[in-house]
């Protein structure tokens, strides 16, 4: 099937803060729909009875989690230039969706979703953990972090440590860890804190680097 040359497919890199952090990926996308239906930006709609704009949020971002790299990709049904798009959606955006850049990317372009591999996360604790890099260093010491995942009517056991890239303080307040992320392997900072045993510690977790298949990596800020 041959692509039409009119159309134009457009790669938005976002943030979510404030009360944002607490929407979860569902409602995201539905306020999306009113952000780029406000724009006036012509949408390309899905075909059948209950059509919808055409929008790929690349990966879920977990509930309470600031991000400065949320990427969603918008298919138009033409072409138009780019230079106003940033601004028109940032006048009707909702506080807290922050619009850092919009830039085109190929039509053909495989699905965000089958993209990502990996993100980076600051945790930032309230008080200090004298002991964080011990408990860093004991957790990465271990061959295999076995934890039971219940699927429907049976239990699965899943082994955590593979999906953990990199963990590293260095400050006894702040906890930096590349993990993966996406349908090959998802891995939440949740996840690890438990294992760290600082799950109940207060803390805010932030999200600044996506990592995207063939080595494209997408930083903000």
């Amino acid at each position: 099937m041959s692509q039409n040359p009119a159309r134009q497919r457009l790669r938005i890199t976002f943030g979510k803060f404030a009360a944002m952090k607490y929407t979860s990926n569902l409602d995201v996308a539905k306020i999306w729909e009113r952000v780029l239906r406000r724009a006036d930006l012509p949408l390309l709609y899905s075909q059948g009875f209950n059509t919808r704009p055409r929008l790929q949020l690349a990966t879920a971002l977990p509930l309470g989690i600031t991000s400065e790299c949320e990427l969603l990709d918008v298919s138009l049904r033409q072409r138009i230039p780019l230079d106003d798009v940033p601004q028109q959606l940032r006048d009707v955006s909702p506080d807290g969706l922050e619009i850092y850049s919009v830039e085109e990317v190929p039509v053909t372009s495989a699905a965000l979703q089958t993209r990502v591999r990996s993100a980076h996360y600051v945790v930032t604790f309230e008080e200090c953990v004298p002991d964080l890099d011990q408990r860093v260093a004991g957790l990465l010491a271990k061959h295999r972090i076995l934890r039971t995942i219940q699927r429907k009517r049976r239990s699965v056991e899943k082994d955590l440590r593979p999906l953990i890239n990199e963990l590293k303080s260095g400050d006894p307040q702040v906890l930096q860890m590349h993990v993966a992320v996406g349908d090959r392997g998802n891995l939440r900072p949740r996840d690890v804190l438990e294992e760290l045993d600082l799950h109940e510690s207060w803390h805010r977790v932030h999200r600044h680097r996506l990592v995207l298949a063939e080595t494209e990596e997408v930083t903000c800020n």
